[in-house]
């Protein structure tokens, strides 16, 4: 049974462990609104978007998560004074954006001697070299997205659904998307260190479809997508250890093989009660339910 247990013996496994889990339950309650809003592409495009900063800090010796925060920060701007101007689609103007951004950090970065690792710690993460001070930043984000995420969830909720509604209810949807695309990016900010810029897409989407079909309600489907999440990185730390595969690869594709066969099961139930006779159709929920947060 040694070597069952042997993962958990080293000091390494177990930050990676709580790291990774941490970053889960940050995608998980972000996740799961960038699902039911389609924001999948804005959170690839943060993703890509944090390259320039971490590129000039890595090659200035500076921490680079803080530069990738101030370069995603300055993407989520460009993005949203794009839109503004009214000239560009909101797809169109990421889409540009994302190109750009990318572009310019592989060419910050091609500059440095240790091109090919600078570049590969930026697009698929370290998760096994965090330390405390890494682990603290990830507590102090996780704190942030419950809070925020609870103490918004019914402009959340309603600027889903209606926002004609939710201005009419004072709730203020242009605070509530400026608040979403804040959180989008400190989950992305977030979760470079464990799973780098391209493969954090990965966690933000796979747990929250996951939870979908088992879900009854959003603050559920939230703790059911923190929980795949959860399951996922354990997973890929796992597998990354007894296959010698890359940690951060492996996270992300736990994640969406996960999220496949939870869909699968969830589809053959349904098929299995119908077949049964027993009817699986209800009427749509309103949306004072919805913000009430109660069940019919």
């Amino acid at each position: 049974m040694h070597w069952l247990t042997e993962p958990f013996t080293t000091d390494f496994f177990l930050r990676a462990l709580l790291g990774g889990a941490l970053v889960a339950v940050i995608c998980g309650v972000i996740g799961t609104w960038v699902v039911i809003r389609g924001m999948a592409f804005l959170g690839e495009a943060i993703g890509h978007g944090m390259l320039p900063g971490v590129a000039l800090a890595t090659i200035m010796g500076a921490p680079a998560v803080v530069g990738g925060a101030l370069s995603a920060i300055a993407m989520s701007a460009l993005i949203g004074a794009l839109q503004r101007r009214g000239r560009l689609s909101y797809d169109t103007s990421i889409g540009l954006l994302f190109v750009a951004m990318l572009s310019l950090g592989v060419i910050i970065v091609s500059h440095s001697r240790s091109f090919a690792t600078d570049a590969t710690a930026m697009l698929f993460g370290d998760i096994l070299a965090i330390n405390e001070g890494i682990l603290l930043g990830l507590l102090l984000a996780a704190i942030v997205t419950v809070a925020v995420a609870t103490l918004l969830h019914r402009s959340f909720v309603a600027a889903a659904f209606d926002a004609r509604i939710a201005a009419t209810l004072g709730l203020r949807p242009h605070v509530a998307q400026l608040a979403l695309v804040a959180l989008v990016t400190l989950a992305v900010v977030s979760s470079y260190q464990a799973v780098g810029s391209l493969l954090v897409v990965g966690l933000l989407l796979a747990p929250a479809v996951a939870a979908t079909p088992w879900a009854s309600s959003i603050p559920v489907r939230m703790v059911g997508a923190s929980g795949f999440g959860v399951l996922s990185v354990g997973m890929g730390l796992l597998c990354s250890w007894y296959a010698g595969t890359a940690a951060g690869a492996s996270i992300a594709a736990s994640a969406i093989a996960i999220a496949a066969i939870s869909n699968a099961t969830a589809s053959l139930a349904t098929w299995r009660r119908r077949s049964s006779g027993i009817s699986q159709e209800t009427a749509p929920r309103p949306l004072s339910v919805l913000l009430s947060g109660k069940q019919q």
